[in-house]
């Protein structure tokens, strides 16, 4: 039996125990499982009370179950939802349960999106955007997600390549009426017309920064400095918890640690690296190499300093920020105050990592820094490099559409930007990339 045509089953929800556990079934034997165990078929989309049985009559638990006769369902296949308390030995029997029936299996990474997909219930945008709302950690993630998972891009592709079509009919026509005198011209026309339109509307897409990418995985800042500044504090303050050991002495962080942050909505993460200084402990070396690979490459560098290590910030092409710590102390304070700040630093900022004074401010500026980083980003249409790229590839087949010599030519250019098209959209020779996007969704969805 190939594997479409297998009836597959998984947990639809979160870790063990719990108080409900959702166990879902889809495929052409699902009404056959769902009958088996409940005793009865309920109504379709009714939540029905059953006591579930095994297949030697013994109760498995008084659960709730649903019946989503294909194609009205979430895959597009027969599906049947089991709503039972979420302990482990529950879920146990009934998989132990779900396990014997014939031609029924444990359903892979992403499966249940796959098969939505391959029936038609949603595109290749929209089930990228389904794994986004899923990993979405703030809420301006959630938002981009859920409106890609909408179609913000995916119907906008459909109208692009439906218009592309309606301009390679027209010249196709020219073509087929070559021989009609001026009728091949009074087709040309407003077929170029139409391609120049939708050429400008995909180009407008390409040009918008692209940090609607980048939304996805967020702001890096690197914090960064010589030892013993209070990058460690600054880390445990900016993720209200200790994540980092503080330590008078020097050398304590000797590797990169991260924390994920959300600031005002916006995916933040933080990086506190080991303290910049020439040390001959070949450890304490690797972790300031890694400090200084790392700083080279975040969005942002906090550069750590105090009044006893004035040193000058590393080389880095993202803006680096001044942060002087432990103003709480005076003399530090004052030497801090009057430390000129290098031509490559953008910003200066004068804090209390251990007593908090400044760190306030310095969130807020981090917040500003963000909304500035990914601009208008969340309303962006593409949040994929994959996306990115078929749109290229279909602008770049529009223009040599346009400068191509003879109605040929241009109708083999639109077919080709029809053929992007649906790629992005997944209707098209997408084998080769299925695998690997649904393999990164998890089990049971």
């Amino acid at each position: 039996m190939h594997p479409r045509e297998q009836t597959i089953f998984a947990l639809a929800t979160g870790r063990l125990p719990s108080a409900i556990a959702v166990v879902r079934v889809s495929g052409p034997g699902a009404g056959a499982v769902l009958d088996a165990l409940a005793g009865r078929l309920p109504p379709p989309r009714a939540a029905t009370r059953v006591l579930l049985r095994n297949a030697v009559r013994q109760p498995i638990d008084d659960a709730v179950v649903l019946w989503f006769p294909g194609p009205a369902s979430a895959t597009g296949e027969d599906v049947a939802e089991f709503h039972v308390h979420g302990g482990r030995a529950v879920l146990a029997a009934l998989f132990a349960a779900l396990s014997a029936f014939s031609g029924l299996r444990v359903a892979g990474p992403g499966e249940f999106t796959r098969r939505a997909f391959e029936n038609g219930k949603l595109d290749l945008t929209e089930a990228e955007a389904l794994d986004d709302l899923i990993h979405a950690d703030t809420e301006r993630q959630r938002r981009q997600a859920l409106r890609q998972l909408n179609g913000l891009l995916g119907d906008r592709a459909r109208d692009w390549r439906a218009r592309i079509i309606e301009a390679s009919a027209l010249i196709e026509a020219g073509i087929d009426f070559a021989d009609e005198g001026d009728v091949p011209a009074e087709l040309m026309a407003p077929a170029r017309e139409k391609i120049r339109t939708l050429l400008g509307e995909i180009q407008e897409v390409l040009a918008a920064q692209g940090q609607s990418e980048r939304l996805r995985d967020g702001l890096v800042v690197a914090i960064a400095g010589p030892p013993n500044v209070g990058k460690s504090t600054l880390m445990n303050q900016l993720a209200r918890r200790e994540v980092a050991i503080v330590s008078p002495h020097a050398g304590t962080t000797r590797d990169v640690i991260e924390v994920a942050l959300d600031l005002d909505g916006y995916p933040v993460t933080v990086i506190d690296t080991a303290g910049v200084r020439e040390t001959g402990d070949p450890v304490e070396q690797e972790g300031v190499r890694r400090a200084k690979a790392r700083a080279a490459e975040a969005d942002l560098v906090l550069w750590l300093i105090d009044a006893q290590n004035p040193l000058e910030p590393v080389a880095a092409v993202a803006p680096v920020w001044m942060v002087r710590n432990k103003v709480d102390l005076d003399a530090a304070g004052s030497a801090n105050g009057t430390a000129q700040r290098p031509e490559t630093v953008m910003a200066d900022f004068r804090i209390s990592a251990r007593r908090g004074d400044g760190v306030a401010q310095l969130i807020t500026a981090l917040v500003g820094f963000a909304g500035a980083f990914f601009g208008s980003g969340e309303g962006g249409l593409i949040i994929r490099t994959r996306q990115r790229q078929w749109l290229q590839d279909a602008a770049g087949s529009l223009q040599r559409s346009l400068a191509g010599q003879g109605e040929e030519l241009a109708a083999e250019e639109l077919r080709a930007a029809a053929f992007s098209l649906g790629r992005l959209l997944g209707r098209v020779d997408v084998e080769d990339i299925l695998d690997v996007i649904f393999r990164e969704f998890c089990v049971g969805k």
